[in-house]
């Protein structure tokens, strides 16, 4: 089973992403993006695979967003698209590829409607949420 993420070692939401995907038995693609942006045309595919605007997948936390002025409205999708390939940290993540789909995960547990494999066991997010339950099973 081939699953990518776009990862962010530094950040909590990547982290559990990932480890729900490894708690599924899957090793993962790991593509930590921010040594390794995606290419203009990856990005431009991840997004139509989504299903979503661009907006959606830019980062608005922290910088560089503000002070580039990406919260104007007048900006296009390809002058977003060029800041987010300038500066990849407004790439939100993680990003998750799966033959099921490719959805960016925020919250965490959004991967589980993408790993083909059950939980194979309970899962806390390093906040202390419980996500998943000992039989493997989401909690509403």
């Amino acid at each position: 089973m081939d699953i990518v993420i776009y990862h962010n070692p530094d950040c909590g939401t990547s982290r559990n992403t990932l480890a729900m995907i490894r708690n599924a038995g899957i090793e993962p693609h790991v593509i930590e993006y921010l040594k390794t942006p995606p290419s203009r045309a990856m990005l431009v595919s991840l997004i139509a695979r989504m299903g979503v605007p661009v907006r959606a997948v830019l980062r608005e936390k922290g910088k560089p967003f503000h002070e580039l002025g990406l919260d104007n409205p007048a900006l296009g999708d390809e002058q977003l698209i060029d800041a987010m390939l300038q500066h990849p940290i407004l790439i939100n993540r993680p990003i998750v590829v799966s033959p099921l789909g490719v959805r960016l995960c925020r919250p965490s547990e959004e991967v589980l409607d993408l790993l083909p494999s059950s939980q194979q066991g309970a899962f806390t997010k390093e906040d202390g949420e419980r996500v998943v339950d000992e039989h493997g099973q989401r909690v509403k």
